[in-house]
């Protein structure tokens, strides 16, 4: 049984993630998808697919001081990646990146 919790807010973990996000035009798939995405992690912080520890990059653990991981598949096989920050009684997802299927082997090593 998957755990269900609605997040108090999303945000990204860097303005130039947010900036690329909000410069896309409305009409088009990715901004839909993440559009799409970012409504789907309100209702529910975990419904991207949990990155055990041990794969989770070290610039990630560095850069954000994270401890967990998550991915949410987008159309066109993108990827996006996100954290769950616990504060106090609510939950915070936060958008690390997303990209192409290519970029995300990269970035993991597979």
């Amino acid at each position: 049984m998957r755990l269900t919790k609605p997040a108090a807010a999303v945000i990204f973990a860097e303005d130039k993630a947010e900036k690329i996000f909000i410069s896309l035009l409305e009409n088009s798939w990715s901004k839909k998808a993440l559009k799409k995405c970012i409504e789907n992690l309100k209702q529910n912080a975990f419904c991207g697919e949990k990155i055990k520890r041990e794969r989770i990059p070290k610039e990630y653990i560095q850069k954000y001081n994270i401890n967990n991981l998550f991915w949410y598949q987008l159309p066109k096989a993108w990827r996006l990646v996100y954290s769950i920050i616990a504060n106090q009684n609510e939950i915070i997802v936060m958008i690390i990146e997303y990209f192409n299927h290519k970029d995300y082997e990269r970035r993991f090593g597979y």
